[in-house]
């Protein structure tokens, strides 16, 4: 598999440059930033959560976890953590443990936590788990400039 046809759509559509990085399969995001000598800090990754309101992306640095408590108090909803089956049917086009955190590209709505948002780049899966796509900080951003944002994670 190769990079998401939706994501890379997406980016063309935004006319956002892009980089694409080629490293050894990996099935955790931490083993990604290693194989492909980023820093963990600046991946970003997809945490997909539900409620009775629908699907919410959370993103957040791989070096990170989710506190998912301090996220329901910021948001004032009862998230929990989708099942495998539910992300794949969400993204069809996406290996599972691999999805970009551009979810707007898929017409889900997401938080993003601001620890993220001083990155000069940032990389994220392309959608399989040998691609990391990077982009701009600014440009991260800016597709992301109409997500809710806050503090909802602590480094490892």
């Amino acid at each position: 598999m190769a990079i998401s046809l939706t994501l890379l759509e997406y980016l063309e559509w935004e006319n956002v440059e892009y980089d694409l990085l080629y490293h050894e399969p990996t099935y955790d995001s931490q083993s990604t930033a290693e194989a492909a000598n980023v820093t963990g800090d600046n991946l970003a990754k997809c945490v997909v959560l539900e409620d009775e309101k629908g699907f919410l992306m959370a993103i957040i640095p791989a070096t990170h976890e989710l506190e998912l408590e301090v996220l329901n108090q910021q948001l004032g909803r009862q998230l929990q953590f989708a099942s495998e089956s539910e992300i794949e049917d969400l993204f069809e086009d996406c290996d599972v443990g691999a999805v970009p955190p551009l979810v707007g590209a898929y017409g889900y709505e997401a938080v993003l936590d601001d620890t993220l948002t001083e990155c000069p780049e940032i990389f994220m899966e392309a959608g399989d788990h040998t691609e990391l796509v990077r982009i701009s900080g600014h440009d991260f951003k800016e597709l992301l400039t109409d997500s809710e944002h806050g503090y909802f994670s602590h480094h490892y």
